[in-house]
């Protein structure tokens, strides 16, 4: 019985060691010294800039002054009102870009405003397609140097996109900005250092135009973005890293939003985990394939609430046993595992997220912040989101 029971836990720790060792790894790499940005030239290829927009009268303007600023005479701007019932259209084209829109009820979703995008360029294709939403504002020469990237890599890029919290946010939204920092930023760094690949997150995309022209983008996945970086990873053009493009937007200011659109986000990760993840690493291991490999590995590394939660029980019940039958190994492993992925998230804090909310904020609130959302993890298999709906902002 004991050794039936020390098998069913080596089993239960080797599949909670994995995700922690690669954030360990990823993170490891991200605090080295020695990183520097790549300087950024202007590209001379013609890009098109694509922006799905679904009720963005509010803020669409600011997004394409902000866009129209980096712009030049080879790129183009291309906003897609999508099922709109403002005049989101109307804007952007007082803007001076091109406005289409596209009203279709039954097929909901950014996947299906992006396919339609696509297939009114095919009429004057660009070389290199760049893709953000319509409420970010992007940095100083942040096209060119995706452009720049996409050129040097010939594959699909993704930009530094931080989703940052609105001014006088409360803990929760600092701690949800800090693990989105944790997951776009420190973790993606640790990756590219070691040449490997990055999950696509939706707005700072960057693409060559004959790899996303046919990609199967007509669907209403609600994280369609890590999806089509799955897609190419299958092609053997799995997606990079791009830093020197610096993508932001803000949380939703109203409670309901934020919770909508984390909702919507963490479900559709746990459910590419089961769906792709898990396949996409046994292709990768029966063809060698290291890319295949880090990005399926990269995706099973669960939002870093659910992390902590799954650690600390593992932990709480290794501890439990061990203090029972007086035996440290092989009890002691999970506590060991559950003090190591902690020390990587306070060297995370210490790298990209003292500025987000001090080191008290994150030892006191963040148990309690991962424990609120138990219930929304054991929705994802009783109610589980599975339809694309529009987070409200405010």
């Amino acid at each position: 019985m004991e050794s039936i029971l020390s098998g069913l836990y080596w089993i239960v720790f080797i599949i909670l060691a994995i995700p922690v060792i690669v954030f360990s790894i990823q993170i490891l790499f991200a605090v080295l010294p020695g990183f520097k940005l790549r300087k950024i030239e202007n590209s001379l290829a013609s890009v098109a800039v694509l922006i799905p927009a679904h009720n963005e009268a509010k803020g669409i303007q600011e997004t394409l002054r902000s866009i129209q600023a980096q712009a030049t005479e080879h790129t183009r701007i291309v906003v897609i009102a999508d099922n709109c019932v403002d005049n989101t259209a109307e804007l952007a084209q007082a803007m001076g870009v091109e406005a289409i829109e596209r009203q279709n009820k039954d097929l909901r979703g950014k996947g299906y405003a992006l396919d339609y995008g696509i297939q009114f360029l095919k009429q004057n294709p660009p070389e290199i397609l760049v893709i953000f939403d319509a409420d970010c504002q992007i940095s100083k020469d942040c096209i060119s140097a995706l452009a720049q990237a996409v050129t040097l890599h010939q594959r699909a890029v993704q930009g530094l996109y931080l989703i940052q919290s609105p001014a006088e946010a409360k803990v929760p939204t600092r701690l949800s900005e800090f693990a989105y920092v944790v997951k776009s930023w420190t973790r993606a760094l640790g990756f590219y250092r070691l040449r490997m690949p990055m999950l696509l997150m939706g707005s700072g995309m960057a693409f060559p135009w004959k790899q996303i022209a046919d990609a199967n983008l007509a669907h209403g996945s609600i994280v369609e973005d890590m999806k089509l970086g799955i897609d190419l990873t299958n092609q053997q053009l799995a997606p990079k890293f791009c830093p020197e493009a610096f993508v932001s937007s803000l949380f939703p200011e109203h409670s309901e939003g934020e919770q909508s659109q984390r909702k919507r986000w963490e479900h559709g990760h746990l459910g590419m985990i089961a769906q792709e993840g898990l396949p996409l690493l046994w292709r990768g291991l029966k063809t060698f394939d290291i890319q295949m490999i880090a990005m399926a590995l990269d995706l099973c590394v669960p939002p870093l609430a659910l992390l902590f939660l799954l650690a600390f029980v593992f932990a709480s019940i290794s501890a439990c046993i061990a203090l029972i039958s007086g035996q440290l190994f092989p009890w002691g492993a999970g506590v060991l595992l559950f003090v190591i992925f902690n020390s990587f998230v306070l060297i995370a804090w210490i790298k990209h997220g003292r500025n987000i909310l001090s080191m008290k904020a994150l030892l006191t609130f963040a148990p309690v912040y991962a424990f609120r959302k138990i219930k929304l993890y054991l929705g994802f298999f009783v109610n589980r989101q599975v339809e694309w709906v529009k987070s409200r902002k405010d």
